[in-house]
């Protein structure tokens, strides 16, 4: 009996997914009792050496259960097994090495996956000399098993708890060499041993197979064919005689351990089309993951992340203005040995959010420590303010990974909460039946300050003509210089789209209006400024040039600045369709509503609990979502 004669598909060619859906469809379609104790025995080599062919005469008595054929293209695409009931073995066959095949990298990962779970490798050679890319193949694979394959093997044995361990050694090798018009290795000296002049190549090569646990070589002189294979055939039968190093497993761990292989090493490889020097680096088994901000690679092995590891590289990160990668750890209790971190935000945790935005126009961001309290304000004094970083906080520069929340601070939620602000204002004034009084429409102009924009407080004249500014008097920023002017100074507008302003002219000084011509020295802008403080000072100044003296004029500037002044995480409104949760779709009577944590559009039904959001700079009990409302600990 030869099982049923069928080989089965394993995995496709140029492709990382098993096609056997679960362990009773492989034992079905082996053919095998699933009580039934196998090996493993698999085969490689170049492409056009009788792989299929040697498996059949070896294991199948000639019968053909794996395809040959005499045409050109390789007649094993893909991976195949079939099941030896004599021998007890699992026979994998392989496609050939150095042939013409899509998604090179996938197919080279995939056979060490096969190497990996096999008790016994055959690398079949039909060179009449051996070539130097079979020491290089097994030298590689070695490599790569040890750095890669024992550490999840060991992981396998235990998460699925196997009775059977999953040996961290590698497998047997034999070399099965044919030749035709040349002497066999070690034939000219009877007293050189194959094996050893093979480890001596390997040597010579800088390669070193230690992660097999047997090498030998078998070979046969052709003369006339067809070729010999009872020698192989002694040799295996051998092998696999041994269980010293890999003992007899049933059909079901070998297809655990396969599946968990295939499972952590999958997904798209980058650079596929680059040149290796290696049959298997570690691109083809590490994550893919690349710091945004230094462009280092994750050194963690593939899909860590659905265990909840975290990324982690090799070397230290570089600061980018961009990603702001730097993170704060209060100095004082760093000091008492805890390491605390703490973030920049527009307010104190004990501040109403309409009185932290007062402060923060008045005294700047706020660094506050869960234990110290707040320890830092940037616009504490009117100058000689010192940095955080020479006073109260140490800092690290951590990198920037794909798909992270990366390192928002409360400012970009800024503009967001002078919206609430201004909603609660409304309130208020509609309350009192009366309109808002220039002090507060001044007030609201003044609220977020770009970085190069002198404070109010240090304005006592106009910097133009030096007229001194009295208490009700306006004072105007010239949105170019960031100066303090007068308005007769200062009533000619342009574009300032290096500040960050865009394309619409924007209240500009006589002198910066007489100078459009010359490129201002500005430092580059962050390419994302929905999240900056510049799109707040837009919302405030909307509020000013259109607040009436009745509070429904409000509504006009909250409609047309929404978008602009929600927080960069915030999924835009044209995109949000549906409920994220219950799916319902969005219409005039079904309003959208954003959960402070994830970001994502939600219907009131789903999105009407309340929490604090610290780690988004939302330190009051803001609207969060259903699924965020449960997660334990601080959101």
């Amino acid at each position: 009996m030869i099982g049923s004669g069928q080989a089965l598909t394993l995995a496709k060619r140029g492709s990382a997914t098993l096609m056997v859906r679960n362990e009773e469809d492989f034992i079905k379609k082996l053919d095998c009792s699933p009580d039934q104790h196998l090996k493993v025995v698999s085969i490689f080599g170049n492409t056009g050496d009788g792989k299929s062919h040697t498996l059949n005469h070896t294991f199948f008595y000639g019968r053909e259960v794996f395809k040959t054929s005499p045409a050109q293209e390789s007649c094993t695409v893909g991976v195949w097994a079939a099941y030896d009931p004599v021998r007890k073995v699992v026979v994998i066959d392989t496609e050939g090495l150095l042939g013409a095949t899509v998604n090179l990298s996938q197919r080279t990962r995939l056979l060490l996956k096969v190497l990996a779970i096999s008790d016994l490798v055959i690398y079949r050679t039909r060179a009449d000399r051996l070539h130097n890319d079979l020491f290089k193949f097994l030298g590689d694979a070695s490599e790569a098993y040890l750095k890669h394959f024992t550490k999840e093997l060991k992981a396998t044995t235990a998460r699925c708890g196997l009775d059977v361990p999953l040996s961290t050694l590698g497998p047997g090798v034999i070399i099965f060499h044919e030749t035709v018009y040349t002497k066999l290795l070690g034939s000219d000296h009877p007293s050189e041993v194959p094996e050893k002049l093979i480890q001596d190549r390997f040597r010579k090569l800088s390669c070193f197979p230690e992660a097999f646990s047997s090498i030998h070589y078998k070979g046969t002189r052709t003369y006339n064919p067809p070729t010999d294979f009872s020698g192989l055939r002694r040799a295996v039968e051998q092998q696999l005689e041994n269980n010293t190093t890999r003992s007899p497993r049933q059909p079901g761990v070998i297809y655990k351990a396969l599946k968990a292989l295939s499972d952590r090493f999958s997904g798209e490889i980058p650079d596929d089309q680059m040149a290796h020097s290696s049959f298997f680096p570690d691109e083809y088994f590490t994550c893919s993951s690349v710091c945004l901000s230094c462009g280092c690679g994750c050194k963690k092995s593939m899909n860590h992340a659905k265990e909840g590891v975290p990324h982690e590289s090799k070397s230290r990160c570089r600061y980018s203005h961009q990603y702001d990668n730097r993170v704060y750890t209060c100095k004082a209790c760093y000091e008492r040995g805890m390491e605390v971190s703490v973030v920049p935000k527009t307010s104190a945790s004990t501040d109403s959010p309409w009185l932290g935005l007062a402060k923060y126009a008045w005294s700047g961001y706020v660094i506050e420590c869960p234990n110290c309290g707040v320890v830092y304000r940037s616009r504490q004094y009117w100058f000689g303010n010192q940095d955080p970083v020479n006073t109260v906080v140490r800092t690290e520069i951590e990198h920037v990974w794909p798909g992270t929340d990366g390192f928002l601070k409360d400012n970009n939620n800024a503009a967001q909460r002078l919206l609430d602000g201004m909603n609660f204002m409304a309130q208020s004034v509609s309350e009192l039946s009366m309109g808002p009084t220039k002090a507060v429409t001044s007030w609201l102009t003044d609220q977020i300050a770009p970085a190069y924009w002198r404070p109010n407080s240090q304005i006592l004249s106009c910097n133009k003509c030096n007229t001194r500014f009295k208490d009700n008097d306006t004072k105007h920023h010239c949105r170019a210089c960031g100066e303090g002017f007068c308005d007769g100074c200062s009533s000619k507008t342009r574009p300032v789209p290096e500040r960050g302003w865009g394309p619409a002219p924007v209240r500009v000084c006589d002198n910066c209006y007489e100078n459009r011509g010359i490129q201002l020295d500005v430092a580059e802008l962050p390419s994302d400024e929905e999240g900056g403080t510049l799109i707040a000072r837009k919302v405030g100044e909307a509020v000013q040039n259109t607040l009436g003296a009745v509070v429904t004029a409000m509504d006009i500037p909250l409609g047309l600045v929404k978008d602009a002044a929600r927080p960069a995480y915030w999924v835009p409104d044209h995109e949000i369709l549906h409920c994220h949760n219950c799916r319902k779709e969005f219409s005039i009577k079904l309003s959208k509503h954003h959960c402070r944590a994830c970001g994502q559009g939600f219907c009131d039904e789903c999105s009407h609990d309340r929490r604090a959001v610290p780690s988004r700079g939302w330190d009051h009990p803001v609207r969060v979502c259903f699924n965020c409302n449960k997660k334990p600990g601080d959101l």
